[in-house]
């Protein structure tokens, strides 16, 4: 019987208090980018949390309809389309 990854929950977070909409734009499963919706908090920070498996996983936020990086990540990784991704490790 194969072993499972066990996945750990990580939060995103962005603090972006004139935004109308914030995604964030990932390749966190099989590599396939999809785009999930932040919830906006009171305080103008807009969070999600996702369940990932060990290992690094690539992402940016879109910010009304434009692409921002993380303030809050350290680490960047060409993303092969001349721009860099943040990267978050599990």
């Amino acid at each position: 019987m194969a072993h499972k990854e066990t996945k750990k929950k990580v939060t995103f977070k962005l603090h972006a208090p004139s935004a109308h909409e914030v995604l964030i734009t990932e390749s966190f499963r099989n590599r396939r980018e999809t785009a999930r919706p932040l919830k906006r908090c009171k305080d103008g920070t807009w969070r999600i949390t996702i369940g990932l498996n060990p290992g690094f996983h690539e992402y940016h936020f879109i910010v009304d309809g434009v692409r921002h990086d993380d303030p809050g990540s350290t680490t960047r990784r060409a993303n092969g389309f001349g721009v860099f991704n943040c990267v978050v490790w599990v």
